[in-house]
């Protein structure tokens, strides 16, 4: 989440930051409303308990009973008005922090403007779609064709948008996982397998609540949700957490399954394994000092690039604008695989700095050097790669004019 500070000491930088991601700048003034008004009230109970304090010693030296009595139930009134401050100041305290929460993050300055997914600016294109003999087909074509993606089954077992792979298909993506571990060991990330499962206070510390509740499965008898995206676990492993400046940077990688329940409309566009509710993913995970995350950025995108480039399938990278922009990311890369049966660009992964707006929620802090006061961490993720469409290119690139 943002810093309240931040917000405070320069508002007008933050909203015309928001505006070009079209953010209504009311929404800042509304937390600002909160802040002052719980600033306002912290100053009122203090003022009270300085004339408590003082009239407790009164009390002290005072020699007449009635008179005694008299202040002690003044004391006691005025504690009383303490305490309902206290309440006030923790409802007011909950507004400001809701209000909080629904501020995206602030687009870095290099990201370029755009209302949507058309304004984003393709940056590096590596390869080109291969002109084939013959009419390529679709994924889901060849899948069923080779018996080793089961649509039927799928359906029968868990409803719409889920799928079975079989043999030589799931052999394909349980090797394409550890592959990807393996390459990202390589490139230094740190190997962690975690729960599926998490706690809501890590989907909080993630930034996934409140903004995706709707998408997200839950275990409500014991108050459990399953991961969306190892970046949940990963991030959730250091909160509440100070590193040692000698302890950064920290890499990670993570596979886990990700459990997605948005709505997903008819068509083209969601036909096969493009998108459903369960799909593996793995994941790059940085925690960084604030003054090198850009370079680890660019690091990770290149982490990136060298996993799609050994597939030997055309990739692209796009720059998301402002509009594009997913709401805790500060600037992100998209790295897209061709898929010639659907004839399009299929994202792989998503690179993104998120600076210290997860931290911040997580409480994840650093000490720049021994001694020195903790500061927030920044933390970057991206997927290296998505399975379900990395499976999907490489079905589509690879096929042969007989279906194999």
């Amino acid at each position: 989440m943002l810093d309240i500070r931040m917000l405070r000491e320069q508002t007008g930088e933050v909203k015309a930051a928001l505006a070009r991601a079209g953010v209504d700048p009311h929404q800042v003034d509304a937390v600002l409303a909160f802040d002052e008004r719980r600033r306002q009230l912290i100053r009122d109970v203090e003022a009270l308990k300085a004339v408590r304090n003082a009239g407790s010693k009164e009390v002290a030296r005072l020699r007449d009973a009635a008179e005694r009595d008299a202040r002690i139930v003044e004391m006691r009134a005025i504690g009383d008005q303490i305490a309902a401050l206290d309440r006030d100041v923790a409802v007011i305290e909950q507004h400001q922090q809701d209000a909080l929460l629904e501020l995206r993050n602030l687009p870095h300055p290099a990201v370029p403007d755009g209302p949507d997914e058309t304004a984003n600016v393709i940056l590096v294109q590596e390869g080109e779609p291969c002109q084939m003999a013959f009419t390529p087909r679709p994924h889901w074509e060849l899948g069923e064709a080779l018996g080793i993606i089961d649509f039927e089954r799928g359906v029968k077992l868990s409803g719409s948008r889920f799928y079975v792979l079989r043999g030589q298909g799931a052999r394909l993506q349980r090797a394409l996982i550890q592959w990807m571990l393996d390459l990202h060991g390589e490139q230094g990330y740190e190997e962690v397998y975690t729960p599926f499962v998490v706690k809501e206070q890590c989907m909080w510390g993630a930034r996934q609540l409140p903004k995706f509740r709707d998408n997200l499965y839950r275990d409500v008898e014991d108050d459990l949700w399953l991961v969306p995206t190892a970046e949940v676990p990963v991030t959730n492993l250091h909160r509440d957490e100070i590193f040692e400046a000698s302890g950064l940077p920290r890499r990670y990688c993570a596979y886990t399954p990700c459990f997605r329940r948005e709505k997903m409309s008819a068509g083209r566009d969601v036909r096969g394994i493009k998108r459903g509710h369960q799909f593996d993913k793995v994941e790059m995970y940085m925690f960084v000092r604030p003054e090198e995350s850009e370079a680890a950025l660019e690091q990770m995108r290149a982490d990136a690039e060298e996993t799609c480039r050994r597939l030997g399938i055309p990739f692209r990278v796009k720059a998301l604008c402002t509009g594009d922009l997913g709401f805790a990311a500060t600037r992100t890369y998209d790295l897209e695989l061709w898929a010639p049966g659907q004839a399009e660009w299929l994202e792989v992964s998503s690179c993104s700095n998120v600076a210290s707006f997860q931290a911040r929620a997580a409480n994840i802090r650093y000490r720049p050097a021994p001694g020195a006061r903790p500061d927030h961490v920044h933390t970057l993720n991206g997927s290296g790669l998505g399975l379900p469409r990395t499976m999907i290119a490489i079905l589509e690139n690879y096929q042969r004019a007989d279906g194999s």
